[in-house]
């Protein structure tokens, strides 16, 4: 099979080494691609979210699988694209439609889904400029701390805690009246805060089956100890020691099993990825959000503990078969720890030489992020810039490990946290 992957990340870069050994896979393309991914396949400079160019490149290269990364092409629709282009309609996408992708794409719909389905979650309002004097006054009532989140896609940056009301006034000033977030910040969903630890649970649906992923645990803040603004992810540990059998009986029982069946109910064709973000309170599970695509960090700990063929996991997926698939999950520690641009998540430079690449060693890999390649040197070319992901016996050793490789690693601003998993140390 000829297999297309939409994006750019370390994600997309774990996909095209997990796809590249399988062996139906002919052949390997990524849009547009990283300096890591062009060892496993071809690299196509193309948008993700231009439609047309990513038709061109289909139709051009024969693909047969498209296997979607980011979830903003999800949201906007390029599943529904494909199925309604007799071109593409015979090509297999792994990825929901856009009204599945709704789950991530809209904060208020995913609060109301789990509100029918009654699936745990925290108590939520919504709000817009129609109703804008109404959730001032309930601001204003509020306990401490509040959350805020933009209903749509705001690249990550769309929930904000606020510790005062008076902090919560102004952002939700800032979000309705003076369009902090454009379009994805015209409803407000306003939601309290849940006090616990949090964890990421991955599976793969076909829309009426669905296989389970290894958990993970991601560190979103730019300083150790959990200090400082929040990035993409500055690393990833799984197993989640606290994720035990009798915890994840309640995940599978209270959230996984009524989110499949209410997909299902709403009639919505769901052939993809859910990605549920946890949180642990009073050690009951309660969802924080969904989202319609692998994270990143998550899916560098995620593929390397995974022992299927992941192409025979994707085919299952597309045919509705996934009944048939037995997990084999590497039973290992595996840490990621990315390495980040001087400056992120604010202003950062471009262009820095990276040294160290090829320094290899037993059960570590290097996925890149923020790569180019010019004239033969692999170049910074973002805020996240690569991963290194270790696997041991322990979580202590597998950090060990990761911090081992970035030793050998160099480019100018480098920075990475040395804590990443350090609540299980």
């Amino acid at each position: 099979m000829n297999i297309l992957i939409l994006g750019g990340g370390g994600r997309e870069h774990a996909f095209a080494w997990k796809i590249s050994q399988s062996p139906d896979c002919s052949g390997l393309f990524i849009a547009p691609g990283n300096a890591g991914t062009a060892a496993f396949g071809t690299n196509i400079e193309l948008i993700p979210t231009d439609f047309p160019a990513v038709k061109k490149a289909c139709v051009e290269n024969q693909i047969d699988m498209l296997v979607v990364g980011p979830e903003e092409p999800l949201v906007l629709g390029i599943v529904d694209f494909f199925t309604a282009d007799p071109e593409l309609s015979e090509i297999m996408v792994i990825g929901p439609t856009a009204q599945g992708a709704q789950l991530e794409g809209s904060k208020a719909f995913s609060k109301r889904f789990m509100q029918k389905y009654q699936i745990p979650t925290a108590g939520y309002r919504e709000f817009d400029a129609e109703n804008y004097t109404e959730g001032s006054d309930y601001l204003k009532a509020h306990s401490l701390p509040i959350v805020l989140k933009a209903d749509g896609l705001a690249a990550g940056k769309g929930v904000i805690i606020c510790n005062s009301h008076v902090e919560a006034m102004a952002e939700f000033e800032l979000m309705l009246q003076q369009n902090k977030f454009g379009e994805a910040g015209k409803r407000i969903v306003v939601e309290e805060f849940l006090d616990g630890i949090e964890v990421s649970i991955f599976l793969l649906t076909d829309g009426d089956h669905y296989v389970l992923l290894p958990e993970a645990k991601d560190y979103k803040k730019i300083g150790e100890g959990d200090k400082g603004p929040n990035t993409g992810g500055m690393g990833a540990v799984s197993p989640v020691p606290f994720a035990d059998k009798a915890f994840m009986k309640k995940v599978t029982d209270r959230i996984i099993e009524p989110s499949i069946r209410g997909l299902r109910e709403e009639g919505i064709d769901y052939r993809g990825f859910i990605f549920i973000g946890l949180i642990k309170v009073n050690g009951e599970p309660e969802v924080i959000e969904y989202n319609c695509r692998m994270g990143d960090p998550e899916t560098e700990v995620v593929l390397p503990r995974l022992k299927n063929d992941l192409l025979a996991l994707f085919r299952a997926v597309a045919e509705r078969k996934l009944d048939t698939i037995q997990m084999d999950i590497d039973p290992r520690a595996v840490a990621t720890m990315v390495v980040v641009s001087g400056g992120y998540p604010g202003s950062y430079e471009k262009g820095h030489t990276i040294s160290g690449l090829d320094y290899k060693t037993k059960d570590s890999l290097i996925f890149h992020s923020g790569t180019r390649i010019e004239q033969g040197k692999v170049l910074t070319q973002g805020g996240r810039v690569l991963c290194v992901t270790s696997y041991a016996e322990t979580l202590p050793e597998a950090i060990r490990k990761s911090i081992g490789v970035l030793h050998h690693i160099d480019f100018e601003g480098m920075y990475y946290r040395r804590d990443i998993g350090y609540e299980f140390l």
